[in-house]
């Protein structure tokens, strides 16, 4: 089962581990990603997300299905992206992955995280303290991106 969401409320971890829990699956790998306070030496006081919500599901059920044709072993995947703005230290996306043994999901959500950033269209703003103003933020990875294209 992939249990697949965007939200303007707080990730919760335990939540996302429960979804992707089962009694087949002796391992669970999770990936948090959250707020640093930091970037280039700026000081980070919270990031705000927007996303294409349609097409960020479409994609991220197509990550879902590669990941289930390199890990056949895997059981549920869980992808919880956050939208809106999020504090310093908090989850803008977490990924769970069950699997019989630990390899299939360790493996899987590392590739779905690297897969997230390089084709989902989810974009992030950064605000910065003391008058520095904010910038949106691209995925260097990312396959719509400007420098990427100019790279090939």
């Amino acid at each position: 089962m992939n249990y697949l969401k965007l939200t303007y409320d707080k990730l919760d971890v335990g939540e996302i581990n429960d979804l992707v829990a089962h009694e087949s699956c002796g391992a669970i790998s999770l990936f948090v990603g959250t707020t640093r306070d930091n970037f280039d030496g700026k000081k980070v006081v919270l990031l705000e997300y927007e996303a294409y919500d349609a097409m960020a599901i479409k994609s991220m059920n197509q990550i879902c299905e590669e990941m289930r044709e390199h890990w056949p072993d895997i059981r549920n995947i869980g992808i919880h992206h956050r939208l809106g703005t999020v504090p310093v230290k908090e989850a803008s996306v977490v990924i769970a992955v069950s699997s019989p043994h630990r390899k299939s999901s360790l493996e899987a959500v590392h590739f779905a995280i690297d897969k997230l950033k390089t084709g989902v269209p989810v974009w992030k703003k950064e605000k910065y303290a003391d008058g520095e103003g904010s910038e949106w933020k691209e995925n260097k990875e990312c396959s719509w991106s400007i420098s990427h294209k100019n790279k090939h």
